[in-house]
């Protein structure tokens, strides 16, 4: 039965402040002039969703009360005024950055770097644990009709990490690495071993990623314990987010070599020597969020048959157990991967 029937009333989680939340009825939002509405399927939760659930999130990064989520895939529902009706009944996935589209980082395709501020989906405005989202139509992606809605909501951090990839601007042939063994340092192996490289290199913190890791088009793997690792690399992205991954990827570069980050560790991190830089003339570039190019190239490589994330996915729970999943997130279990809730 679809969202909103007799036997499974429309429901969200709603975050009043942090460490509180409660279960509302949802009450679906016709879609307006240039939106469509979308029936959720799937909602990953990711550790910045722990960051609003906790109170930890930079201010102005969130909006309270809320409805969370952020990484979702679902069906087109129904569509507003200006949006071709061919979009009803289709699996899609959307942006999550609202942005103004009329200054000049817009204009440039950046959207991401919007003057007109930060808005997103799940953080100040409502997100995907609901029964339903209406959102703008052209922040929607379409996917193939076969498409796993399970997989697919992973379709948001693979973005992400896209943008890295393009970024990073890896060429057939050289060696590349990835630090951080997450939901987006696998995704980010299997984008970047799309491009042929002679070496993909995976850097974690815990010996029973190997095997995961190789499965994503992985080479080497080491942990960061192992000395001494590997140097000579023409490309490193990194996703971890610790509080020395940044420089620690930054050593394993060959001189001139291209580093993207991509995590936002904690306060007190240690941070990139200057000096460094300017002598071995690396190139730093860094991801926050994912532009259009970048969510179009993940779609595409989802559709190709490219990008797989599904085995990560080791949890679906429903709505109603939204704490546990939280706790799931949280706990640091080496047996919990990406954890999903079915609105």
């Amino acid at each position: 039965m679809t969202a909103g029937g007799a036997d499974h009333p429309s429901r969200e989680i709603v975050l009043d402040g942090p460490g509180r939340f409660r279960q509302a009825r949802h009450t679906p939002r016709p879609p307006g002039p240039g939106e469509a509405q979308v029936r959720v399927a799937a909602v990953g939760i990711c550790g910045s969703d722990r960051e609003v659930f906790q109170g930890t999130r930079p201010e102005g990064y969130v909006r309270y009360p809320v409805v969370p989520g952020h990484e979702w895939s679902g069906t087109v529902a129904a569509v507003g005024d200006g949006v071709p009706g061919s979009l009803v009944g289709r699996k899609v996935v959307g942006e999550g950055f609202r942005n103004c589209q009329v200054c000049d980082r817009c204009h440039a395709g950046e959207t991401t770097l919007c003057g007109a501020g930060y808005e997103e989906t799940g953080f100040t405005r409502p997100g995907a644990m609901a029964s339903t989202l209406t959102l703008p139509a052209r922040l929607l992606h379409l996917l193939p009709d076969d498409a796993d809605p399970a997989a697919a909501a992973l379709l948001e951090p693979a973005a992400c990490v896209a943008a890295a990839a393009l970024k990073a601007d890896v060429r057939p042939g050289e060696r590349v690495a990835v630090v951080g063994t997450g939901t987006l340092g696998m995704l980010a192996a299997q984008l970047l071993h799309a491009c042929s490289p002679a070496e993909l290199l995976m850097v974690g913190t815990r010996p029973d990623r190997a095997e995961t890791a190789r499965s994503f088009g992985a080479t080497d793997y080491r942990t960061v314990e192992e000395e001494p690792l590997p140097g000579g690399v023409d490309v490193v992205v990194e996703a971890a987010g610790s509080a020395s991954a940044a420089r620690a990827s930054a050593a394993l570069l060959r001189r001139g070599g291209r580093l993207v980050l991509t995590g936002i560790p904690a306060p007190g991190a240690v941070g990139l020597d200057p000096t460094d830089l300017v002598v071995r003339q690396l190139e730093v570039r860094t991801v926050f969020g994912a532009p259009p190019a970048a969510w179009a190239h993940a779609v595409r490589a989802f559709a190709a048959g490219l990008l797989t994330p599904l085995p990560l996915v080791t949890h679906e729970l429903t709505l109603d157990e939204f704490e546990h999943a939280m706790d799931l997130v949280g706990s640091g279990d080496p047996a919990v991967g990406k954890v999903l809730l079915r609105p």
